[in-house]
């Protein structure tokens, strides 16, 4: 069984929400997350079909419209690897799924560290009544 917790707290750090998408990966996904991205399924906005594509443009050093909000992790992705035409969809995913994983942790209201794994069980104790 699994239990899925929703808790809308915001804070000064995160205004939007504290297990919202932080600022910094607002670029990718800003929506909240819901069931299906809970279960494991990346739902990604329609928006980054296009975006991404610019995106590939200005990291192979086309002519690009890339969307400001993208323009700090481009250029971090220009530091870490070397950009062909051959190379560069799939390094753009592989990038895009870690930043998506960090929406996930964001979210989750227990952190996957030991921290997290013990208010787990202290919460699973108190449901369970014990």
């Amino acid at each position: 069984m699994d239990i899925v917790l929703r808790d809308n707290q915001t804070s000064t750090e995160f205004p939007d929400g504290i297990f919202h998408p932080h600022q910094d990966v607002q670029h990718i996904k800003k929506e909240n997350i819901g069931l299906i991205e809970v279960m494991g399924r990346a739902i990604l906005p329609a928006r980054l079909k296009n975006e991404l594509q610019e995106v590939a443009k200005y990291l192979l050093g086309y002519h690009n419209q890339i969307v400001a909000s993208h323009r700090k992790w481009a250029d971090d992705l220009k530091v870490k690897y070397d950009f062909n035409d051959e190379n560069v969809t799939e390094i753009i995913d592989h990038e895009v799924g870690k930043v998506f994983a960090r929406v996930l942790a964001d979210a989750g209201v227990f952190k996957w560290d030991e921290a997290g794994a013990a208010a787990f069980d202290q919460f699973l104790t108190v449901v369970k009544g014990d």
